[in-house]
């Protein structure tokens, strides 16, 4: 009787397959070290899109980006990134509410990330480890409406990734009492109010507190004031690319524009400052709000416009009267996002 077991391990089919399978076991291996794909950094977390070789998370929201492996080759153990600030509200006055500042700025450049802003220079890229790293989305400043009649815009809050922190905007000047009519300081700076009398007040400065290391984040507001004709005015609001425009005659200040960055692929216009609100009713003249989300300034009777939410935009100011009866804008939520090489 043959021998089953025998035959099955030695025979001559047997011997084959074995050959085959150790050719294909060696031809796997020598792939993969001759010049196969290499490993990247692999991370989770966020709204994650592909865009050529490289991998994008989005957060609009508070999160966590997560680094569970990093690269064979150091080189690649990097993160492109953009961190967008809370916009500011804009300011409620007795006529002259200031444009809020537009949400701190942040990115940065590299062979992976191209970004294409309109204005100021990037940061570096940011080396990173296997760890979790928390991403705070700053939020917009809120809006102004009740008593008493002259309200500074509230603040935008700060977003972070890793060691960036961008700094939320400043808000829009309330006009004449005290420390509420001056544009409120922050990433970019609110215009300021009406000012008493023929006076005026001044805008908040940008970029604070400064950006370490880096380039500015944001420029300032512009002078609200209160000449005799035709009415009262708020400056406008920072932008990321130019400060807000000085009150004039008949107009409010028009805010200060934001930065295109394309780290996600396509162009985008981020951190646009908020408009500065004009009293004279039925003249259109209210302050514009800076492209990349800034809201317009409002008119005796309206509202000032929101900044769009995860833009940084700033908040456009309002007029108080009625009282209760109008509102200024809020400010836009931020916006981090983080761009890597991932094959």
């Amino acid at each position: 009787m043959r021998d089953i077991k025998n035959k099955l391990t030695s025979g001559k089919n047997t011997k084959n397959i074995q050959t085959r399978k150790g050719k294909s076991f060696g031809y796997q291996v020598l792939g993969f070290g001759a010049g196969g794909s290499a490993s990247f950094v692999v991370a989770t977390g966020g709204t994650i899109t592909t865009s050529g070789d490289f991998k994008i998370h989005t957060f609009t929201g508070d999160a966590t980006f997560t680094v569970s492996a990093l690269a064979s080759d150091p080189a690649n153990d990097v993160v492109d990134y953009l961190v967008v600030a809370g916009g500011a509200g804009g300011g409620w006055a007795n006529g002259g509410g200031g444009g809020g500042g537009a949400g701190g700025l942040r990115y940065s450049a590299s062979t992976y990330s191209n970004p294409t802003p309109s204005g100021g220079n990037a940061g570096s890229a940011l080396p990173v480890s296997v760890q979790g790293y928390p991403i705070t989305v700053g939020a917009g400043g809120s809006y102004r409406s009740s008593s008493p009649e002259y309200e500074r815009g509230h603040p935008g809050q700060n977003s972070v990734f890793s060691t960036i922190t961008s700094a939320g905007g400043g808000g829009g000047g309330g006009g004449i009492c005290g420390s509420n009519g001056p544009g409120g300081t922050g990433g970019s700076g609110g215009g300021g109010g009406k000012g008493p009398g023929s006076q005026t007040q001044t805008g908040g400065a940008g970029n604070t507190p400064p950006a370490s290391p880096g380039p500015s984040q944001g420029f300032p507001g512009g002078i609200g004031a209160s000449p005799t004709t035709p009415s009262n005015i708020g400056g406008g609001g920072g932008g990321h690319t130019g400060a807000g425009c000085n009150a004039s005659p008949g107009s409010g200040g028009n805010a200060g524009n934001g930065s295109v960055v394309a780290i996600n692929g396509s162009s985008t216009t981020y951190a646009g400052g908020g408009g500065g609100n004009n009293e004279g009713a039925g003249v259109p003249g209210q302050g514009s709000g800076g492209a990349g989300g800034g809201g317009r300034g409002g008119i005796t009777g309206g509202d000032g416009e929101n900044g769009t939410p995860n833009t940084g935009g700033g908040g456009g100011g309002a007029d108080s009267v009625p009282v209760g009866g109008t509102q200024s804008g809020s400010g836009g939520s931020g916006i981090v996002i983080i761009r890597y090489k991932f094959q």
